[in-house]
């Protein structure tokens, strides 16, 4: 029975009509060019369609995401990340009032939904289950929330001077210093590589692009704060890349 839930859902949101959280997932993945790699600046990929998001969002005006089925509207704080990082780049662009209350309005609801898991470590929580190879019952996290949350909140802190994003980045970047054993989001594998997980499931799949992301996330933080600690975990993670990057087919 939860299969054909599972099928039903998909057919609704890939043929049903209207919007469906693909809308905000199926974008045109590319580099940034504005970016800067040494100081915190635009994010390294623009967002730009992420931005003008014209789905689903609550009375505050932050996105929800329609999954369809079982599953429905929903917030997932990695495309509130992404949303927020969008305007974060038009805002850098144009200055303008209402993009800057857009990356704000989702920094604050981050600060506001980190929360401590089982373990005691502080994520963002996906509120519903989800079908993956190993199924996620909610509440679920991943390092590719953990860091693209760290890096709005970094520019947050960097536009404002307020010091709570900062402390709430400082919070969510505790989830890289803890083993997946843990309730973290790092494995170590055999090999000594360090990854950091989108989908914590055992045995790790080790998913390319949330580990990129999520790396950029651990190297925000270091721009924000100098953290060596942040900058040593930032190294192993490229070290990860160079070592493996050659075993995925794209």
């Amino acid at each position: 029975m939860s299969r054909l839930r599972y099928y039903r859902r998909i057919f609704q949101a890939y043929l049903g009509h209207g919007q469906s959280h693909l809308t905000f997932w199926h974008d045109r993945p590319e580099v940034n060019s504005h970016a800067e790699f040494d100081r915190l600046g635009e994010y390294y990929m623009p967002f730009i369609e992420k931005a003008d998001y014209a789905g689903h969002f609550d009375a505050a005006g932050i996105p929800m995401l329609d999954y369809r089925g079982r599953i429905g509207l929903q917030y997932n704080p990695i495309a509130v990340a992404q949303w927020g990082l969008g305007n974060y780049n038009l805002f850098v662009c144009d200055g303008s009032r209402e993009h800057k209350k857009k990356f704000l309005a989702a920094s604050d609801w981050l600060c506001g939904r980190l929360e401590q898991n089982s373990s005691g470590v502080w994520v963002w929580q996906h509120h519903f289950d989800w079908e993956y190879r190993s199924p996620l019952r909610a509440p679920w996290y991943s390092a590719l929330a953990q860091g693209q949350g760290i890096s709005l909140l970094a520019r947050a802190h960097l536009a404002t001077g307020d010091e709570n994003y900062l402390s709430a980045a400082g919070r969510a970047f505790g989830a890289f210093l803890k083993p997946l054993s843990r309730g973290g989001v790092t494995f170590t594998d055999s090999d000594a590589n360090i990854w950091f997980e989108e989908y914590v499931v055992t045995p790790p799949t080790h998913v390319l692009n949330g580990f990129i992301w999520a790396a950029w996330g651990v190297y925000d933080y270091f721009l924000a704060t100098k953290s060596q600690t942040a900058h040593a975990l930032f190294e192993a993670a490229l070290a990860t890349l160079r070592a493996n990057l050659g075993g995925y087919d794209l």
